[in-house]
C-alpha cells in the first residue's frame, strides 16, 4: 500500500462501512452478543434510573465498553485461529483460551463496578 496516498472522506466513509459490516456480522454469528446486548440494555436504564453520578456513569460505560471490545477482539482472534489452523492444535487452544479469558477477566471487572454503583442504590 503507498503510504502516500491522500486522505478522503469517501475512504473514511467506506471504512465507517467495513466497521457497521463487522458489528452486523458479529451480531449475527456470536451468540454471547446476545448476552452482552442483554446485559447492556439492562444497565443502562438502570443507571438513568437511578440517576448515577457522571463518575459512575464514566465508570459503568468503560467498563460496558471494555466487554464488548474484549468479545470482539476475541471473536476476531478465534476467526483467524480458525482459519490458520483448522485442524486441532494444542498452539491454537492456548491461543483462544486466552483471549476468552481476557472476555472473562472483562466481565468480571464489570460485574464488580455494576455491583459497587448499584447495591447502595438498590439498598
Amino acid at each position: 500500500m503507498d503510504m502516500k496516498t491522500e486522505f478522503s472522506f469517501k475512504a473514511r466513509l467506506k471504512s465507517f462501512g467495513f466497521a457497521f459490516e463487522g458489528i452486523a456480522g458479529f451480531f449475527r454469528t456470536q451468540h454471547n452478543a446476545l448476552v452482552h446486548a442483554c446485559a447492556t440494555i439492562v444497565i443502562i436504564p438502570l443507571a438513568a434510573y437511578y440517576n448515577i453520578s457522571s463518575e459512575k456513569w464514566m465508570a459503568l460505560l468503560i467498563a460496558i465498553a471494555l466487554v464488548w471490545i474484549s468479545e470482539l477482539f476475541n471473536t476476531a482472534i478465534e476467526k483467524v485461529c480458525d482459519i490458520v489452523s483448522p485442524q486441532r492444535n494444542a498452539q491454537v487452544k492456548f491461543i483462544k483460551d486466552v483471549s476468552a479469558a481476557a472476555v472473562l477477566v472483562a466481565s468480571i471487572l464489570a460485574f464488580i463496578i455494576g455491583l459497587i454503583i448499584f447495591i447502595p442504590q438498590i439498598l
